[in-house]
């Protein structure tokens, strides 16, 4: 069978799979704001409880931390983003997965050349590129303050 790209793209479209991307975007709007909400329902619990505002805050955000751990742990996150899709990914709860997730996918093969090595794996990449960027925005805003 021989075929341009221009035929093979149209025989890939006919025979592939519809994407549900209106149905994907519904789910990752209304899943991820329900994460939000749960961390608001969180944070409003803690300020109930005595804390400041910026204690409350750091709380809820490692609330969120240790329940994205947990339902990592017990395969449940996957499942939840199977679902939710990038629902999933942009608050903390994201982030805390897909550290935890490497870690223990590979444990297997030890502490150190396993769940340590694989912790970072895709984690390592964002703290260093979110550190490097905050630094350029820290003295770019530097000198634009002493320049006007």
């Amino acid at each position: 069978m021989n075929m341009n790209p221009k035929q093979y793209n149209a025989y890939v479209k006919k025979l592939g799979p519809k994407s549900p991307i209106v149905k994907d975007c519904l789910n990752a709007f209304w899943i991820g704001g329900l994460i939000c909400v749960l961390g608001q329902l969180i944070q409003n619990g803690y300020a109930g409880a005595g804390l400041d505002k910026e204690a409350a805050g750091t709380a809820t955000s490692m609330s969120l931390v240790l329940l994205s751990v947990l339902l990592t742990g017990f395969s449940l996150y996957d499942d939840l983003a199977k679902v939710a899709g990038a629902g999933t990914l942009v608050p903390i709860t994201g982030f805390a997965n897909s550290i935890a997730a490497p870690a223990i996918e590979f444990k297997s093969e030890g502490i150190v050349t396993g769940t340590c090595v694989k912790l970072f794996s895709i984690a390592g990449p964002v703290l260093v590129f979110g550190t490097t960027a905050s630094v350029v925005y820290g003295l770019l805003y530097w000198v634009y303050t002493l320049l006007w």
